[in-house]
């Protein structure tokens, strides 16, 4: 099989969970952070904004905490298979997150993804500021971020499948060469080529012979 890209939301797509919730939970501030969820998803609030919002809300958690919460994630049923599959194929498998690096990095090390891009917290003498330090990984960031990744191995999008479950994933989704919404919100299901019910990521790899 010729060469291909495999690109991978991470929060409620690659993982259980969204990691924002649990650091939320860990820093006693879920209540708050659900607030901020609940306007984004009500369009009061685009995702940067959003994620400003309550990233702000963690300023002073200690970093050792973040890694805590890291250890807690667990992954999607397949996720192993599904990256297995991919490199028994001859393909490349990556994460785009709008998540965060802290918890990504360990976990792309473990799972043998070929990339990952996400957002990272600033700290300061072991506690986090309260901000994001550089640019935020928006819908915008992660369609670049497909792009490059596929242009810097030479491979056409045509070539690509993205798999997301959000709508901060659909930018990228329109740019994949088959897009696949996974256990997904409706509007993200309404506009991908596949749509998957069944939590199992190992059903993704069944996708591969639909790629031009």
């Amino acid at each position: 099989m010729d060469e291909f890209v495999v690109v991978c939301d991470v929060d409620s797509t690659l993982i259980n969970e969204e990691v924002i919730d649990l650091l939320a939970d860990a820093a006693g501030i879920g209540a708050q952070v659900e607030a901020i969820t609940r306007r984004a998803m009500d369009g009061e609030l685009d995702f940067s904004e959003s994620l400003r919002a309550r990233v702000a809300l963690l300023a002073g958690f200690p970093v050792a905490g973040v890694a805590r919460v890291g250890q807690s994630i667990t992954l999607t049923n397949g996720a192993n298979e599904l990256v297995d599959a991919v490199h028994k194929a001859g393909g490349r498998i990556i994460a785009v997150s709008g998540g965060f690096h802290e918890v990504l990095d360990g976990l792309g090390g473990a799972l043998g993804l070929d990339g990952w891009t996400a957002n990272r917290l600033e700290t300061t003498d072991g506690l986090l500021t309260g901000r994001v330090d550089g640019e935020i990984v928006d819908a915008q960031a992660k369609a670049d971020a497909l792009v490059k990744y596929a242009e810097g191995l030479d491979i056409p999008l045509s070539r690509t499948i993205v798999v997301g479950d959000g709508a901060n994933d659909l930018a990228m989704m329109d740019r994949a060469g088959l897009s696949v919404a996974f256990c997904a919100k409706p509007v993200v299901a309404q506009r991908a080529d596949v749509a998957l019910t069944t939590r199992d990521l190992r059903l993704v790899a069944s996708l591969f012979g639909r790629l031009g």
